[in-house]
């Protein structure tokens, strides 16, 4: 196997996940790490935007949303509303939604930049949380829609712990493999040289709107695959999945973990999941936002890029002297 395959980070995710059921029981697998890998998609659709194009977006969350609301609409379920279409559809037609919500929040928003920028997209947000929570004829307000279920797929069932982490891990492995496919493809160096030099790319022709665009129908396409499995996982869909909160909390993975790179949103996923669950034992139940806040503060503070630049710095300080023993040893290095 090629040396360069060997370090490629994709790999690592995959091997990873798929050891990770062997030394962790049914409550590990099925409940913090599906959950980790599912925040961890959705998060990845904001690092590719700000990785790939320089944009960031505060709508994120509402995308995924509207990918889960139109699940849910087409699912079958306890509360009775939507209708009921062969899973297939339902999945393709959230998919497609879910898309749709992201090219049109950049349609909206990409004649603007920077704090203005922000505005737009999590006013987006905002909008989209009153139209489900006030139009209850159709979203059911905030008690949501309820007893949505994974289906099953040639006999297995994906609610089960394992198939569900499988599927989980698959999307997740998939989504991170397409978006450092597409960083190396001619259509990601035309959004690397947007992030950099757009009056260049301005002046070499190229629609620097269609551009961002499609940088954000493709992270719509990515959030939404997040959606989906967020659906299935908590069952339901409510208004509190796209309001402000979720949104932020999307921004803290992805900053969390190290926006400029794809792995980042799995690492900011991971710290923020186990902080969420365990933060509440070191603080009180009802202050336990304190603790991963301060988390925040601190990475922020002392690593330049999250977690992926904490570990590249301590790769930095380690290799050396790992080097420098291997030569007194009469070792090669890799």
């Amino acid at each position: 196997m090629p040396q360069q395959f060997l370090r490629h980070p994709v790999l690592w995710l995959a091997l990873a996940g798929l050891a990770f059921p062997l030394v962790a029981g049914d409550f590990w697998v099925g409940t913090v790490a599906a959950r980790v890998l599912i925040i961890g998609t959705m998060a990845l659709s904001l690092t590719f935007l700000t990785s790939s194009a320089g944009l960031v977006s505060f709508a994120q969350a509402g995308v995924a949303g509207v990918a889960g609301y139109t699940l849910a609409l087409l699912s079958p379920n306890i509360t009775g509303v939507g209708m009921a279409v062969p899973w297939p559809l339902a999945v393709g037609a959230a998919l497609g939604m879910g898309t749709l919500a992201g090219l049109l929040v950049g349609w909206v928003s990409v004649r603007s930049s920077g704090i203005y920028l922000l505005m737009i997209t999590l006013a987006m947000s905002v909008s989209l949380f009153y139209l489900v929570s006030q139009n209850t004829e159709v979203f059911n307000g905030f008690d949501g829609i309820n007893g949505l279920k994974p289906p099953e797929l040639f006999g297995i069932d994906l609610r089960a712990p394992i198939p569900f982490y499988g599927m989980a891990l698959a999307a997740a492995v998939l989504s991170a493999a397409a978006v450092m496919h597409l960083d190396r493809t001619p259509f990601g160096l035309q959004l690397h040289a947007l992030r950099n030099a757009p009056r260049r790319v301005a002046a070499l022709g190229f629609s620097t709107t269609l551009l961002r665009i499609a940088a954000f129908g493709i992270a719509g396409l990515i959030a939404s695959v997040g959606g989906v499995l967020n659906t299935w996982f908590s069952g339901q869909m409510s208004p509190g999945a796209v309001d402000v909160h979720a949104a932020v909390n999307l921004l803290v993975v992805a900053v969390l973990g190290g926006i400029r790179h794809p792995l980042g949103a799995f690492l900011g996923a991971a710290a923020f999941v186990l902080l969420e669950n365990y933060a509440a034992s070191v603080i009180d139940r009802e202050r336990f936002n304190l603790v991963i806040g301060a988390v925040f503060i601190v990475i922020v503070l002392f690593a330049k890029d999250g977690l992926i630049g904490l570990i590249q710095q301590l790769r930095a300080q380690i290799k050396p002297a790992w080097t420098g023993v291997c030569a007194k040893n009469g070792r090669k290095t890799v």
